[in-house]
């Protein structure tokens, strides 16, 4: 058993290594702007989807307000570039620490909660942030910030004549999130949150400390989504709440690994590669339809959540 599990681990870092070559050259023949932005939207999100997978996948915490933790991660890196001058390349780490800070300060009094009151806190909790940061004047309130172009470099992470740049960037985001979930799938950790995910009662009678694992998953979870709210705000040059903080980006973050299937390695992926293309292709084509791209968008979810309850990824026989 322990050798089968061993190869299955080796093969999915096999295959890893494919995708990510094949991702890696994707771009290369394309010229299309529009194609171009939909494959880093895609990658990048893949990414915020397995942050997600990580603490509502693993671990069974399911949380409809990761969009706070896209924001502020956003809001930090653009404005310590603004206000202090300080590189978004290094920002986007402090970034992503606060956003791992805030995860915990929200996850300590939200643990105490199980299930769907858990659930119902986060949106609680996402929306006030969202409401906070509309009306603050210190963070630009409704206004929002502008990412100010001090010429095109890797430290400032900003390139005017090509978005290949963007497409690396969001590449060794989205593969250091699964790097991240590979290696802990198989330590102690992930062996904990499973067991916490079936049975909560059955993971304390083997020694499983919950409150501290839970926090360990939504620190981790929390810092990978701010940092890839600061590599979209620098991708796009302008935030706002509406933009990095509405329910609709907890939603979007989340619904990748909910579509690909959650507590899996590549339902992410597999989810975002379906979702991101089908949300903006409608929504380009079919915005002004009388919501018809909408109606599209859910059918696909229904859809798969009716055919499919496990994710896209059982398809391949995969199981969490």
């Amino acid at each position: 058993m322990t050798n089968a599990i061993t190869r299955r681990r080796r093969l999915e870092l096999v295959v890893g290594a494919v995708v990510l070559a094949i991702l890696a050259v994707l771009p290369l023949p394309i010229r299309d702007v529009y194609t171009q932005n939909l494959i880093i939207l895609t990658i990048l999100y893949a990414g915020l989807a397995q942050a997600w997978n990580i603490l509502g996948g693993y671990c069974g915490q399911i949380s409809l307000g990761h969009g706070l933790y896209f924001g502020i991660g956003a809001y930090v890196s653009t404005m310590l570039f603004v206000d202090a001058g300080i590189s978004p390349l290094l920002g986007m780490f402090a970034a992503g620490a606060i956003a791992s800070l805030v995860a915990l300060l929200v996850g300590w009094p939200c643990f105490r909660l199980s299930g769907h009151y858990y659930a119902i806190a986060t949106v609680v909790v996402g929306e006030i942030g969202h409401l906070l940061f509309l009306n603050w004047d210190f963070v630009g309130a409704a206004t929002g910030l502008y990412v100010p172009f001090h010429g095109q470099s890797w430290m400032n992470l900003q390139f005017r004549t090509s978005k290949l740049p963007f497409h690396y960037l969001a590449l060794v985001f989205a593969a250091a999130t699964w790097i991240v979930a590979w290696v802990l799938e198989g330590s102690r950790w992930g062996y904990s949150w499973r067991a916490m995910r079936d049975d909560v009662i059955a993971a304390r009678s083997l020694a499983v400390r919950v409150f501290p694992s839970k926090m360990a998953a939504s620190a981790i979870s929390g810092f990978f989504t701010g940092l890839g709210g600061a590599i979209f705000a620098q991708y796009v040059g302008y935030i706002d709440p509406d933009s990095v903080m509405a329910a609709n980006i907890s939603i979007l973050i989340a619904l990748p690994a909910v579509l690909g299937g959650v507590g899996t390695l590549w339902g992410p992926l597999i989810g975002a590669a379906i979702l991101i293309p089908t949300s903006e292709l409608t929504r380009s084509y079919l915005g002004g339809a009388g919501g018809v791209d909408l109606m599209i968008y859910g059918a696909l979810i229904v859809g798969v959540a009716l055919l499919r309850p496990a994710g896209l990824v059982s398809l391949l026989g995969a199981r969490r």
